[in-house]
């Protein structure tokens, strides 16, 4: 198959490479003359920066095919008007003239498609084409593989229609860009990109080395090459393939970094653009819609946010608060009115989170800003002659140190900008409060409802032990899952402590029922991107939420505060109930059971019904939406909880109306983090585990005989407050794995991979979540879901006289050995018989003893996806082995670098250095 945004071969459908999961690290900076004087020395500067983080960036093995570098500008009337004159044009002012930079198919007839399609929509828009140019490069300066890929670059002038204003005439363009985005999809002409379409800047960007930009692209040698501003970027594409449109910068952004949540922040996007509605739109707001490609990069889809909401009439810095907050909770120094700022974006934006260092322009202003963890280098100096220059590393660009009269580095989570039009540099804290003033938000914040977490009240007195262990049983509650999970966590509020590694049989390997999420495998933070710690860094996450209707991204008014607030998304019974009763919010509750008898079929048309239940409930303006399995009996099995969840949401993402209500679960079965986590992640805003609550009341009312030592002296409430503790640590501890510091940003954000389930399932309830296999259906989700409510309602209800004596006695819950090894339990990978042949062979080095390990070994399988693959025999017999390589040939390519300094121990790296001397 061809990569979506190039000519360039990629594995097939079914290969383990997916694009989405593409991640990548760079170098990138600007230059400015803050008085916005241009010359030709910023972009030398700029130039000389590029190439100063060359080494940041990666090169192909033909050592000339780089990752991608390019730098954005102001664009270069002394270079381009001579060339429109060319073309037998005259414009009355320079700032007249826009140019699209485009990156086209080398097919004659495509290219001709795509200008006669480009031109019509001008028309339409009363834009003048003035012509198109082939932009001169210099081919020989790229290497095979990026010459190979090449597309055609060509620049497109266009002049401003009579009395159209600046901001007018960029949002003119950006809409052309955009109904020119939505037609040749439609018309399925791909290897199309548009790299800038501007009035005010223009991008020079290529698949090379830096050292190779200003060769290839000849326009950068013209010494009548001037501009007062220069974004460059050098990019580092790890485990990806390169690509000329993904190259940086982008539109208006440079981005260095990776942001974790963007499979949820383009679900919300694209969700959001039902509610788009700006007067400074005039009625296009329908060009808006599908903004986000989602085989497009990470920092692709921040820079397509961030230009929306900036041509929409926000500030670049304003565009960044809001998309790219700070940890405003944890400084004290915070004013009130900035607090109010961030919590009302909150209200209606979540955070696009990770690590990144972020450089943007409108082309006038030029803003720079961190996370809020401030995970990626960003240094500056300001010289006494009014040049700004920022970058990754310090020295990237060359300046007399005797000039500068400040310099210094951008702190997590701050911002600058450099304004040339009004020729003055602006730090975080004059931008910051410039912004908590704009409207009077803590006036706006008072339509907040603030859900204050409440105590829980007291136990119930009528718990009835029999349905208790029948919905335990129907849920999949196990004896080992209350001694090794819960009890600890009532006991330290937090959860148990086991050692690295699970070696049960994969979910779709096991013999026995397996619950949903275990299914789904957590992905983790890895290659160029930190995780975080959950302990020392707590102070810059947040398990906050937001249940109600977010309203429109492009405006700003008292009522996009009318949100409910928790500080927990863990909710007790009776704060699910006082949800419930709020008079200005409208809640309802949907059934997520199905009748026994319909049987495994009646799963389907459950989720199928709870789908259109959920649409009417927006159509209502039912802002809070509670999916709940209480009805639960002998009668009715409910629906996974999870893919109730997933099915819901992505029901309303496809319908884009899913900001009009927030999901909530109510549900028996979600009990431990992971299983919250998967909640979350597919689009829960927050979970009332009653079931768990119940469990806990009867632990701590059993008798002398059946009570937990562990729990003695430990209250109800007490129990309750620790196992929401617990729960909260265990999500943020999750949320930490993948670099995440914010839950909004971790719901719906996907952040997992599916293990075993098939596509059905996956496209109706899971869209875009990574199932590399295939596996179980719906039919196979009901009859595990049947089988585990046999286990608990398979005995009759007893009617008539007596019927309280003829009760059955409490289901036995059973122990699987999930846990850790049983007779007769879920198959392990490691086991006793295992551990001891390992040990004799490893004392005797027999080898009997090591074929004992290994049918030891082979009597556990399968339990891993490895334990399926077969050696299959060559036909023609074994290779002769003078035609294998030679073992001293192979040696000499390992290598035993650690991915980054500080990765491994020194003793391990010494373990390894003698390894290598020996070998």
């Amino acid at each position: 198959m061809k990569h979506p945004h190039y000519d360039l071969d990629i594995p097939n459908e079914g290969s383990l490479h997916l694009i989405e999961n593409e991640k990548d690290a760079c170098g990138v900076g600007f230059v400015a003359n803050i008085h916005g004087k241009r010359s030709r020395d910023i972009l030398d500067m700029a130039i000389c920066g590029v190439c100063s983080v060359q080494h940041r960036g990666a090169v192909d093995a033909d050592r000339v095919t780089g990752d991608g570098s390019g730098v954005l500008t102001q664009i270069p009337y002394d270079v381009l008007l001579p060339e429109v004159e060319k073309l037998g044009h005259a414009l009355d002012h320079p700032m007249d003239l826009a140019v699209g930079v485009f990156f086209l198919p080398n097919e004659p007839m495509e290219v001709m498609r795509i200008h006669l399609l480009t031109e019509s929509i001008l028309r339409y828009r009363g834009i003048k084409a003035l012509g198109w140019r082939d932009v001169p490069v210099n081919p020989n300066e790229l290497g095979e593989k990026a010459r190979r890929t090449m597309p055609l670059i060509q620049q497109l002038f266009l002049e401003r229609p009579e009395e159209m204003g600046d901001h007018e005439f960029e949002r003119q363009l950006y809409l052309v860009r955009r109904e020119l985005a939505i037609k040749t999809r439609e018309q399925k002409l791909t290897n199309f990109y548009v790299a800038s379409l501007s009035h005010r800047t223009i991008v020079y960007k290529a698949l090379l080395l830096p050292s190779s930009l200003q060769k290839f692209y000849t326009d950068l040698q013209q010494d009548e090459y001037e501009t007062s501003l220069a974004l460059f970027h050098q990019r580092f594409s790890t485990n990806t393939f390169p690509t000329w449109a993904l190259s940086h910068p982008f539109r208006m952004l440079a981005h260095n970094g990776e942001i974790n949540t963007v499979r949820g922040n383009r679900n919300w996007l694209a969700s959001r653009t039902s509610d788009f509605e700006s007067e400074l739109w005039a009625g296009d707001e329908h060009l808006l819609k599908k903004l986000v490609d989602a085989n497009s990069s990470d920092s692709a889809s921040l820079d397509q946010a961030l230009e929306l909401l900036v041509l929409s009439g926000r500030s670049p810095t304003h565009a960044l608060a809001m998309l790219v907050p700070s940890a405003y909770g944890i400084d004290p120094g915070t004013s009130p009115e900035l607090k109010a700022f961030y919590e009302f974006h909150s209200c209606f934006s979540e955070p696009w989170d990770g690590p990144a260092a972020l450089v943007m322009t409108d082309g006038t202003r030029v803003a720079a800003g961190l996370d809020r963890n401030g995970l990626r280098p960003s240094r500056w100096k300001l010289t006494e002659d009014g040049i700004f220059a920022l970058g990754s590393e310090v020295g990237i660009i060359h300046l007399d140190d005797s000039k500068v009269i400040r310099k210094g580095r951008l702190a997590p989570g701050e911002i600058l900008e450099v304004d040339t039009s009004k020729g003055r540099v602006r730090f975080n804290e004059e931008i910051k409060a410039e912004l908590a003033a704009r409207q009077p938000y803590g006036e706006w914040l008072k339509n907040r409802t603030q859900l204050t977490a409440l105590a829980p009240n007291p136990p119930k007195d009528d718990l009835d032990i029999l349905t208790l262990s029948q919905k335990q049983a129907a849920f999949g509650w196990t004896k080992e899952e209350l001694d090794f999970s819960l009890i600890p966590m009532l006991q330290k509020g937090e959860e148990s402590v086991y050692s690295m590694g699970d070696d049960v049989a994969l979910s779709i390997l096991s013999t026995r029922p397996r619950l949903l999420p275990s299914y789904f495998k957590q992905t983790f933070a890895q290659v160029t991107n930190p995780p975080i710690d959950p302990i020392r860094e707590r102070a810059v996450m947040s398990l906050d939420v937001v249940l109600g209707w977010q309203r429109n991204l492009l405006d700003e008014s008292p009522d996009h505060a009318k949100v409910v607030h928790l500080t927990s998304p863990f909710l007790f019974e009776n704060e699910l109930e006082k949800l419930k009763s709020l008079p200005d919010y409208s809640c309802r509750t949907l059934d997520m059971t199905w009748p026994v008898s319909e049987g495994p079929a009646g799963l389907k048309a459950a989720i199928v019904r709870l789908c259109h239940e959920a649409g009417r409930a927006v159509q209502d303006d039912v802002s809070i939406l509670i999916l709940s399995d209480r009805a639960v009996d002998h009668d009715r099995v409910a629906v996974p909880v999870l893919l109730a969840v997933g099915a819901v949401h992505q029901h309303l993402n496809r319908k884009q109306v899913r900001m009009r209500l927030s999901i909530v679960a109510d549900t028996a079965e979600a009990r431990d983090t992971h299983q919250m986590a998967t909640l979350f992640g597919f689009g829960a805003s927050a979970v009332c585990p009653y079931l768990a609550f119940d469990t806990i009341h009867e632990a701590l009312e059993a008798d002398k005989t059946a009570r937990k030592p562990q729990l003695e002296g430990i209250e109800y409430t007490k129990a309750l407050t620790n196992f929401r503790k617990a729960l909260e640590k265990g999500v943020l501890k999750i949320m930490s794995k993948m670099g995440i510091s914010v839950l909004s940003s971790y719901t719906g954000a996907q952040i997992f991979e599916a293990v075993g389930i098939g596509k059905e399932v996956i496209d109706f309830c899971f869209t875009g979540t990574p199932s590399q296999i295939g596996g179980i259906g719906f039919a196979d989700i009901a009859e595990e879901s049947l089988a585990r409510h046999a286990l608990g309602f398979s005995q009759p209800v007893p009617e008539g006289a007596g019927a309280e004596e003829a009760k059955p006695g409490p289901v036995d819950l059973g122990d699987p050995g999930f846990y850790r090894p049983r007779q007769k339990g879920e198959m392990h990978a490691i086991t006793g018989p295992v551990i001891k042949n390992f040990h004799t062979f490893v004392k005797t080095g027999a080898p009997e003893d090591y074929q004992k390990y290994v049918s030891s070994q082979l009597e556990n399988t399968p339990v891993a996806l490895k334990d399926l693959l077969e050696f299959v025999p060559s036909p023609d017999g074994p290779i002769p082995i003078e035609e294998v390589e030679p073992i001293e040939d192979i040696r000499v390519r390992f290598t035993t670098a650690a991915m980054s300094l500080g990765a491994i121990s020194p003793e391990a790296h010494e373990a390894l250095a003698i390894a290598m001397n020996r070998i």
